[in-house]
């Protein structure tokens, strides 16, 4: 899918730039957003959007998860809401309702952001762990479901899937953040949606991102410049290994720990932490960033945020065919 977006690019080479900014330091163990922390994510957020919505943008925050909570659930929350309302890009609904991926009601978006939806091994289905009743931290989210047979939770969690898939296809938006992308992590249809699957990652450290094409206006936030920020280095595969999309930033593995380096399931591939792809007529936008909420405290990861949240809508009209 080829658009015009040279009026929104900056004029740099396209090839990669190594980081050189650094976002804070984690500050210790996680705990909730403050209003003191949304008031600073207030501060840096952009004021307008890079682009003007074509149609007020309507856009769902999934937040549950079944499996592995991460922490910076409800500052990543907390983060879209604020983009989304100084910008007047987007009015945010939260919804943890696996219902609400029902044809009848998640046609009311633009685009959904799955803000870190882990799922429960080995079968790594959010939706059967709901049905199921399997959700680690919430013995309760499933009760709903307690009389229904094994057939018709099966049954029902393929067709909240297919509906997901159908919703994109039509010309929707998807945002997968972070651990987005193992709501369905063993589904073959969903990976190629999405661009691959959660593989592992070492343990938290400083990552050092570089911009794969620095010219590219979701690129545009960060004026030329890489990063470091402290997150778990994520890993991918299936579907990650055709690379079947337009790659945004890039990890340097050879700036990993010791024993990160010398593991080559780590360093045997080119490892992106962001992309964006279309999938049928919709459009996908994955972010890696980020299991510390300090991530979010520059304005550049959060002008990245708002901008790829807007190509989800298609209101950031850009070059997002795959690029080998």
């Amino acid at each position: 899918m080829t658009r015009s977006c040279f009026a929104l690019a900056f004029l740099f080479l396209s090839v990669p730039v190594f980081a050189v900014e650094t976002a804070p330091a984690p500050k210790g163990k996680i705990v909730p957003p403050t209003a003191e922390w949304k008031a600073k994510i207030e501060t840096l957020a952009p004021a307008a959007s890079a682009a003007e919505p074509k149609a007020p943008r309507r856009v769902l925050v999934f937040s549950l998860s079944t499996g592995y909570y991460h922490h910076v659930i409800p500052h990543t929350a907390a983060v879209i809401e604020i983009l989304g309302k100084k910008s007047g890009a987007f009015e945010v609904v939260h919804d943890n309702d696996i219902e609400v991926f029902l044809p009848e009601r998640i046609k009311e978006f633009d685009a959904i952001v799955l803000n870190n939806t882990c799922s429960v091994g080995p079968a790594r289905n959010l939706f059967l762990d709901v049905l199921n009743n399997k959700a680690k931290y919430d013995k309760k989210v499933g009760e709903k479901y307690k009389d229904w047979t094994p057939d018709d939770r099966q049954k029902f969690a393929n067709e909240l899937e297919q509906s997901l898939l159908d919703y994109v296809a039509s010309g929707k938006g998807l945002v997968c953040v972070h651990g987005g992308l193992t709501l369905l992590n063993n589904s073959a249809e969903f990976g190629e949606m999405v661009g691959g699957s959660f593989d592992f990652h070492p343990r938290l450290q400083e990552v050092a991102l570089n911009l794969v094409q620095p010219d590219h206006p979701l690129l545009a936030a960060f004026a030329g410049k890489g990063f470091v920020h402290v997150d778990e280095p994520y890993l991918f595969k299936g579907a990650y290994k055709k690379k079947d999309f337009r790659p945004l930033l890039e990890m340097d593995v050879t700036k990993l720990d010791e024993k990160s380096r010398s593991n080559p399931r780590v360093t045997g591939d080119t490892r992106y932490v962001a992309w964006i792809k279309p999938y049928g007529k919709g459009r996908v936008f994955y972010a890696g960033p980020s299991h510390q909420p300090e991530s979010f405290e520059t304005g550049s990861m959060l002008r990245f945020f708002l901008d790829g949240i807007q190509y989800a809508t298609g209101d950031l009209e850009c070059d997002d065919k795959p690029k080998q």
